[in-house]
This record gives C-alpha cells, sequence and structure tokens, in this order.
C-alpha cells in the first residue's frame, strides 16, 4: 500500500513539474515578444501599420489604377503611413487645382485629421482643427455621378453647397452613409496607395467631438500630416 502511494506522489509531482515548465516558456515567449516591441519603438523605427475593419473585397494591398494620366498626384505622408492620391482635374478642376495650389503652399502640411467616423471616413484639412476653418475662399460645387467608396477623397462643406474650401475627406468604405453623399458632395480624387495608413486611422479610438459632443470622432492622439507634396502614383516627391 506504502509502495502504491509513493509511486502516485511521485507521478504527480512529475506532472506538476511538466506544467510550471510549460507556464514558464509562454511567459518567456511573450516577455520576449515584448522586448522586442519596445526594442524597436526605442530606436524610433516606423510603428506597424495594422489595417482595422477591413473587409475582403477592400482595395489595401492593390488600390485602383490610374483615372488619367494628366490628372495631377499629392501624396500625404502621416505617422500611420503615406497616403497617396489621384486628383480628378478632369471631374472637378477647382477643387483639384485649389488642392494642389494649397499643396504647393505648405497649407496642409502640420495639419491634422480632425475627426475620424468608424466605418465611415476621415477629415483633415481644417487650419483651426476643429471643423470649423477654411481656406479664405469658398469653391462653386463640381458634383459628378462618381460614388462614394473606400478612398474616395471628396470635399467637405456645410449646408451651402458652394461652401468647399479646404476640409477633405477619405471614405473608408460603400455604406449606406457615404452613399448617400453621392451627388451632393464634390468627389474631387481617389486613393491610388496607402490603404493601409487609411483604416489604421479609421480604426484609432476616438472621443466626443468638442464641436459635436454627440459624435464620437475625435481621435485620442493627433494624426499629423507631417507634409503633403506632389508626387508620382508611387508616391516619389516631384
Amino acid at each position: 500500500m506504502k509502495t502504491r502511494i509513493s509511486i502516485l506522489c511521485a507521478a504527480m509531482i512529475c506532472l506538476l513539474g511538466m506544467l510550471a515548465c510549460s507556464d514558464n516558456g509562454e511567459a518567456k515567449d511573450k516577455a520576449g515578444e515584448g522586448d522586442s516591441t519596445a526594442t524597436a519603438a526605442k530606436k524610433g523605427q516606423p510603428r506597424e501599420v495594422q489595417p482595422i475593419g477591413v473587409e475582403s473585397d477592400s482595395l489595401v494591398g492593390q488600390g485602383p489604377t490610374i483615372r488619367n494620366a494628366d490628372n495631377p498626384i499629392v501624396t500625404l505622408a502621416t505617422d500611420f503611413g503615406d497616403m497617396t492620391l489621384e486628383l480628378y482635374r478632369d471631374v472637378a478642376p477647382a477643387h483639384a487645382d485649389s488642392f494642389v495650389t494649397r499643396t504647393k503652399d505648405g497649407f496642409y502640411s502640420g495639419l491634422i485629421f480632425h475627426r475620424v467616423v468608424a466605418n465611415f471616413m476621415i477629415q483633415g484639412g481644417d487650419p483651426l482643427g476643429n471643423g470649423t476653418g477654411n481656406a479664405g475662399y469658398f469653391l462653386p460645387a463640381e458634383f459628378s455621378e462618381l460614388p462614394h467608396i473606400e478612398g474616395t477623397l471628396s470635399m467637405a462643406r456645410s449646408r451651402d453647397i458652394n461652401s468647399a474650401s479646404s476640409q477633405f475627406f477619405i471614405c473608408l468604405k460603400r455604406t449606406r452613409s457615404t452613399a448617400g453623399l453621392d451627388g451632393k458632395y464634390t468627389v474631387f480624387g481617389h486613393l491610388l496607395k496607402g490603404y493601409e495608413a487609411l483604416h489604421a486611422i479609421g480604426g484609432l479610438e476616438c472621443v466626443a467631438n468638442p464641436s459635436n459632443p454627440r459624435e464620437v470622432s475625435k481621435p485620442i492622439e493627433d494624426v499629423v500630416i507631417r507634409k503633403a507634396y506632389i508626387s508620382d502614383a508611387d508616391g516619389n516627391a516631384l
């Protein structure tokens, strides 16, 4: 009887020892991953962009083809990656020309995306950073039949259809909400590259927007357009 008890105790001790080794090994692996991330951050490496809320038919990883070879292209450099956009001068010349001019004079560099609405759009281009600023002039509406889909670049405005100025937005996906913008807001471009950056910004945690407390759309951390510049389709400055 004593022999059986001794054998049973020895087996249990061995099993507990194996479990302890397994737990320690898992904890060690996790600690290693954490150390690696911390080291990368200390070295100033760019943050890893993880697309959030991206559907299977998303343009992430591919992007659309260029609509018109004569259209200008701009790139917006952010901490979440660069976004390169074709401006549809063949569709909305006044809006495209205004965006090019403001890009060249440095207007957009340093501004933030002050409004981010999940599954809808990200909005920037306000020199005041609160949704009330403009470029000091307004543009006539240039509505078209182009739809608001993932990557669409469109111009924000107030109730007056001719009140667009410098604020723009980029759509995150095609939904009933974005479809409701068709023919009512001026589409003047589309994202060529940088869908990962678009969705990373679109998935940021937000709080109530001071300009509209009922809307949770103010990113808890500023999303800055570090530099806006004229580029080629690959994002190389011209």
